[in-house]
């Protein structure tokens, strides 16, 4: 369903939004390292992030990329219009191109489901609910 690209945006959204300090910034190789991603990957998934207001960046030598109180409180489905488009969430299961409820593949009614329920849990999950865990040490964006 969600491109690697995609899934590898909202891990690092998720690390900028753990950091301390409001407003802490991370560069492109500390954010790879952390979320093990190809420093490629994450420099130019980074930069669509903070052009569609996701996350911000600042250039310097104290520059890097960070989060707002205000994007923290964001819904994790921004993340993922960001990255993958609002198409991915009405996308066959199968990968048909004409799949829809009048010309359905054979998984269309059950994946439909599925497919529904992670947009509502990405719509309702705010990045801080997400990052909240990572803190407490329950949950992990890497290994």
């Amino acid at each position: 369903m969600l491109s690697l690209t995609c899934k590898t945006a909202i891990k690092a959204v998720i690390f900028l939004a753990s950091r301390t300090e409001p407003g802490e910034k991370a560069g492109i190789r500390e954010i790879a390292e952390f979320i093990e991603a190809s420093e490629h990957t994450v420099g130019k998934m980074l930069q669509s992030l903070v052009k569609e207001n996701v996350i911000n960046s600042s250039k310097g030598p104290n520059g890097g990329f960070y989060v707002t109180a205000k994007q923290r409180n964001q819904a994790i489905i921004n993340v993922i219009v960001a990255i993958d488009g609002k198409e991915v969430f009405n996308e066959c299961g199968l990968g048909l191109s004409k799949c829809s409820a009048t010309h359905p593949c054979p998984m269309h009614n059950d994946y439909k489901k599925i497919r529904d329920g992670f947009k509502a849990i990405c719509q309702q999950k705010k990045v801080s609910d997400l990052c909240e865990t990572v803190n407490e040490g329950f949950a992990y964006l890497a290994g």
